[in-house]
């Protein structure tokens, strides 16, 4: 009955704090066509005018747009760090709070001027940007080993599924209430969903009253620690930021997150402009490779452990098999997709080698955790910071490509695409790891010294 077990309590709920993390980030999609659309009016004297609530030319909405990703970029080692000084529990509900509050300011600021729209999806980049590293974080005190790769996958499924359901509920609350009502809902969600996280969630097993004796004792000592212990961590940064390691585990986020945002900001246009489909079917159709990743992540989680717990497969090699599997599934299918050009295998192309990502992710995104538990959060913040560069850039390259968005320009943002899929997989084959790196014992090892000569023991 794994909902008696704290840990997978704490699982739900992240999985439920990564939901809000996508919804409070997808809706202004949506929202911004119905904010900028022509509107028809009946004056007084019985004419019709046309005109836009927000006359933005499409080159400010791209502004708009991508003034997340602004902010989203700084705060990825800091929210690593500061989840090892203040507790990854603590800094994710905060990040996620704050976002949901500046979300409920969205109407007022968008009234207020373009500008102050920017400044609070800039600030909501801030805090949204430390929730991932926070949450390697929170699974270095409250996950097994043995269990690491289905609890961090669970949780973030919670991120496909809020992106699957946002974008139609955003378009219904949109035709229903008028675009506020995404702001004001979701926002209130997400705030509902922070007071439980006060209410229900501990920084560790040792803090938590409701956990069963035997299973703090079974976490604990599965994790290699004292009960109650609390280790001031020292993060070796020179030996982490040259490690191979941690390279290769960045460059892998770095390829997994081009292929993701360009096709997430590409693929309405490519399937209304070069297969022909109209806007509804496009939005429908752009949802199924999402829903596939986040299946394919939770199956490929448990897999992944069952696979270590056998003895079938050491954890480097899971880590490399599902890595470097998932990126030459997605370069096959990416390669398959732009020669074929045809709509319905074009589609079933697309999808699986956007679904394929969510094999990849237990590869290299559990990765921190089995190089340094310890800098886990911080590790997790280079590399997710170094892969959201991918985010802002794949749009921009796409767009220079596609400025007649023709059959050719699309193949080759496809070939881009897979040519980048060949390097990462390449330089995580030779320098993934899945073992406890030398440069994170030593420190510890140092620390425990230290205090030994500091007590005369």
């Amino acid at each position: 009955m794994f909902w008696r077990r704290r840990r997978y309590v704490v699982v739900f709920m992240t999985f439920l704090g990564f939901f809000n993390v996508y919804s409070l980030r997808v809706n202004l999609s949506v929202a911004i066509v119905a904010m900028t659309e022509l509107r028809r009016f009946e004056l007084e004297n019985g004419t019709f005018e046309f005109e836009r609530e927000f006359d933005w030319s499409s080159s400010v909405q791209g502004y708009v747009l991508s003034s997340f990703f602004y902010g989203y970029v700084f705060t990825q080692v800091l929210g690593g760090y500061m989840s090892n000084k203040f507790g990854g529990t603590n800094v994710f509900g905060v990040g996620i709070g704050v976002t949901a509050f500046l979300t409920l300011l969205t109407p007022l600021a968008a009234r207020a001027g373009v500008g102050y729209l920017i400044a609070v999806r800039v600030l909501e980049g801030l805090f949204e940007g430390v929730t991932f590293p926070c949450s390697h974080a929170i699974w270095s005190r409250w996950a097994p080993p043995s269990e690491r790769s289905r609890m961090a996958s669970i949780a973030s499924t919670g991120a496909f599924a809020g992106t699957v359901v946002t974008m139609p509920l955003s378009g219904l609350l949109v035709n229903a209430l008028g675009w506020e009502s995404v702001f004001y809902f979701f926002g209130v969600v997400a705030c509902a969903w922070y007071v439980t996280w006060i209410l229900i969630v501990r920084r560790s097993p040792e803090d938590d009253k409701r956990i069963s004796v035997r299973e703090k004792a079974f976490i604990v000592q599965t994790l290699n620690r004292n009960e109650g212990e609390r280790e001031d961590v020292r993060h070796p940064w020179k030996q982490m930021l040259s490690s191979r390691a941690v390279i290769s585990m960045s460059i892998a986020s770095f390829t997994e997150d081009w292929g993701y945002y360009t096709l997430l900001t590409g693929l309405p246009t490519f399937l209304k402009t070069v297969l022909g489909f109209d806007l509804q079917e496009s939005g429908f159709i752009s949802a199924l490779p999402y829903l596939l990743m986040g299946i394919l992540l939770s199956i490929a989680g448990y897999l992944a452990d069952w696979l270590q717990i056998r003895g079938f497969l050491t954890t480097t090699q899971v880590r490399k098999y599902f890595t470097c599997g998932g990126f030459l599934t997605q370069l096959i299918c990416m390669m398959l997709g732009a020669w074929i050009l045809n709509p319905i295998p074009t589609i079933i192309c697309v999808t699986i080698a956007v679904g394929m990502g969510g094999v990849a992710w237990n590869g290299y995104l559990v990765n921190p955790l089995d190089l340094s538990p310890k800098s886990a959060g911080v590790l997790m913040g280079i590399a997710n910071g170094f892969a959201t560069i991918a985010g802002v850039i794949s749009p921009i390259v796409s767009g220079y490509i596609t400025t007649n968005n023709s059959e050719d320009e699309w193949r080759l943002v496809f070939y881009i695409t897979a040519g980048i899929y060949v390097i990462g997989t390449l330089i995580y084959w030779m320098w993934g790891s899945g073992q406890l790196q030398s440069w994170s014992v030593e420190v510890r090892e140092q620390r425990k010294n230290q205090q030994m000569k500091e007590t005369g023991h």
